[in-house]
């Protein structure tokens, strides 16, 4: 499904009102419970995601587990994601390891028609500025799709790297993990005033008023990927100025899921995908090296889940 890219002006444009409305959505991969691919489970919880208004959905990222897909079970999931989608939110497909194994998925991502890449920390390796400059730099040559950067771990970029990548003429935004909101301030500054900034701490919601405060109300949002209700009226309240509800949602529902995803290694994506199956959603299992939650963490999430709905006016 090749299709034309409308070019990174364009894609920053739809993306930047895109936020405005919305959060951004990061869809779970469905497995089936012997961890094959389950595309029809996969294209019914894409729908149901889309159908709750997010700003832009991301595929095969992070929660998506992008990491433990093979290339013909990517393409699936990103051609499934732009056929959902049909136009109406941009759709940003991970992509990632080095850069010429990244460019082999930016390619697939292209041809089944996605707007824009979300470029993954590169695999194990620390790496110098010039060296994370130049990762983007050999991307950025192979593609025509937007970029945005993610940095995250062993990603973190100078404003000076930020201002050459951002001189890039695809290389549209930067997705930052790392919460260091002094480095964050410098490099907003340091950025063109049309580069887009997005906060992508695990749990987003915990840190999104501190974000803001230094121009970064754009957030991802991985209760979305399981309770919509809830990321749609934190989304609504922080929006409008309602720190009152923010800080009943954050009190109620927030601070108890990162402290219990903070139990184990692997529970931001492990938990959100316990959470969408009982929400009754065909995510499957994760893959390893995750694993399922045990028995007392999947009793606590369904009390906390239980609780979080109760407080937006939604059930289990």
């Amino acid at each position: 499904m090749t299709t034309v890219s409308a070019g990174p002006v364009a894609v920053a444009q739809r993306l930047r009102e895109g936020m405005a409305g919305g959060v951004l959505s990061f869809p779970l991969t469905g497995f089936r419970d012997d961890g094959t691919l389950d595309p029809d489970g996969f294209r019914a919880y894409v729908a149901e995601r889309l159908a709750a208004a997010p700003g832009a959905v991301f595929p095969a990222c992070g929660t998506g587990e992008f990491f433990s897909l093979d290339e013909d079970e990517y393409r699936q999931v990103v051609t499934i994601t732009v056929e959902e989608a049909a136009g109406r939110v941009p759709v940003v497909a991970g992509t990632g390891y080095g850069w010429a194994q990244a460019v082999r998925f930016a390619r697939i991502a292209e041809d089944a028609g996605a707007d824009a890449l979300l470029v993954l920390p590169h695999y194990l390796v620390a790496a110098p500025q010039d060296g994370l400059v130049a990762q983007l730099e050999q991307i950025a040559a192979r593609t025509p799709l937007p970029l945005i950067a993610y940095q995250r771990g062993q990603v973190a970029f100078t404003a000076g790297s930020l201002r050459r990548i951002a001189a890039l003429p695809n290389v549209i935004g930067l997705k930052d993990g790392h919460s260091d909101l002094d480095r964050l301030q410098r490099l907003t500054l340091a950025a063109p005033e049309d580069f887009l900034f997005f906060n992508g701490a695990s749990t987003a919601e915990i840190q999104a008023r501190a974000y803001a405060t230094v121009g970064v109300p754009a957030y991802s949002s991985a209760v979305h990927a399981f309770a919509p209700e809830i990321a749609g009226a934190f989304f609504t309240a922080l929006r409008d100025g309602d720190h009152g509800t923010v800080d009943k949602l954050l009190r109620g529902f927030y601070v108890p899921l990162v402290e219990l995803r903070d139990r184990v290694p692997g529970h931001a994506v492990s938990l959100v995908k316990a959470a969408a199956r009982l929400r009754g959603h065909r995510v499957g299992p994760v893959r390893a090296p995750l694993t399922d939650p045990s028995p007392a963490d999947l009793a606590a999430l369904t009390a906390l889940l239980t609780a979080g709905l109760d407080l937006v006016g939604a059930a289990l």
